[in-house]
């Protein structure tokens, strides 16, 4: 060795220790020249994104046959639900008309007991028209009359009527009316019937007709 390689460490004057030039460049040929192509590994190479959407096909009529399905099914549900309404109208105006016929047979049934009870009465009425002067006295005529009243009264109480004879109540507007003021100089007797003209009646909670009075006024 020589003093000039004893100084660079063994290294030759002018070299950098590497391996020489040539030898590098050969071995990246070789290196690939080694490495597999694609085609030759089997791998497929990476494709750009137009050639991937160009490759996929889309069925023709897909969104058509879709929506017809959906039109189908909404058609199916309109129908049933018409189905359903004509047969809830049919049921209630079935309800209605029975509601209706038993709502007056009802009506009819209470009329007819009503006329049922009065016949009796009726048939007083009648006995009564038929005496004569010849065969019977006042007392009789009066005694007839009184009977037809008391059965034709019982009927109707009987069947809901209430007879109104306020005679010393309190003037009550609601029930009453006042044909007349009669004055009074009793404190007490202020507002209060005097006379009933004419009695009332209610039947069942409803007035038929209002006691007809008159009624004491305190002018003081």
């Amino acid at each position: 060795m020589t003093k000039e390689e004893s100084r660079n460490g063994g290294v030759p004057e002018g070299g950098d220790g590497g391996p020489p030039e040539g030898s590098v460049e050969e071995e990246g040929r070789s290196q690939a020249s080694d490495s597999p192509t694609p085609e030759e590994s089997g791998e497929s190479s990476p494709l750009d994104a137009d050639e991937v959407g160009a490759g996929e096909d889309v069925p023709e009529g897909a969104d058509d046959t879709g929506e017809g399905e959906d039109l189908e099914a909404l058609q199916a549900e309109l129908g049933r639900l018409r189905d359903r309404h004509l047969r809830l109208a049919a049921d209630f105006e079935n309800y209605r008309k029975r509601a209706s016929a038993e709502l007056t047979g009802n009506w009819v049934r209470a009329r007819a007991d009503l006329v049922r009870s009065l016949v009796e009465g009726l048939d007083d009425l009648q006995r009564v028209g038929a005496f004569t002067s010849e065969d019977t006295t006042v007392d009789a005529l009066i005694e007839g009359v009184d009977l037809v009243e008391r059965n034709i009264l019982k009927a109707l109480t009987e069947a809901g009527l209430e007879v109104l004879n306020p005679e010393g109540q309190r003037f009550d507007p609601n029930i009453m009316e006042a044909m007349m003021r009669v004055p009074t100089e009793e404190p007490g007797q202020d507002e209060t019937v005097h006379q009933v003209f004419l009695k009332g009646y209610m039947f069942k909670d409803q007035l038929v007709r209002p006691a007809r009075v008159s009624v004491y006024k305190d002018d003081d």
